[in-house]
């Protein structure tokens, strides 16, 4: 028996038609639960998530201003300058002049924050194996279709 079909016999077939309101709760539970087992995992890294997010993001996009990552990671500038602040303390990041423009200061991942950004991004993938590695790769091949129509549905608020 495929781990689909021993998904499919473990819970069984909804009752009755599934609502948003099914959907959002199952949602909510999967998305609190994962939110706990990273923000356990990271703790062991000296990292909360918004931390961890914005050093990953730097890690990928490469050296910029902190407005630039504030627009990247969609929070205010004065969010990042807090987080800023916090992972050059730590020790994650440091601020170096911009090559461009000698008034500007731009942000770099220090080697003692790419070491700890990859340490957790391991971590984070044995954490999101532990929850999404009972699906079979179907099931998570129509998750993540279905996932990102979600996330690219733009809000009332958006309009």
């Amino acid at each position: 028996m495929s781990s689909e079909q021993a998904g499919s016999a473990d819970l069984g077939d909804p009752p009755h038609p599934v609502s948003a309101v099914d959907l959002a709760d199952e949602f909510g539970r999967t998305a609190k639960l994962l939110g706990g087992r990273l923000t356990s995992r990271l703790a062991d890294h000296d990292l909360s998530m918004p931390r961890a997010h914005l050093l990953v993001a730097l890690i990928r996009s490469g050296p910029q201003r902190v407005t630039q990552l504030a627009n990247q990671l969609g929070v205010t500038q004065g969010t990042a300058s807090t987080l800023v602040d916090a992972l050059v303390r730590d020790g994650f990041l440091e601020r170096c002049s911009d090559p461009l423009d000698g008034r500007a200061t731009r942000l770099a991942v220090t080697d003692f924050g790419r070491e700890r950004a990859q340490a957790w991004l391991h971590d984070y993938e044995l954490a999101a194996d532990e929850i999404f590695g009972r699906l079979s790769d179907r099931q998570r091949s129509a998750l993540l279709v279905a996932l990102r129509i979600l996330s690219a549905a733009k809000s009332p608020s958006d309009e």
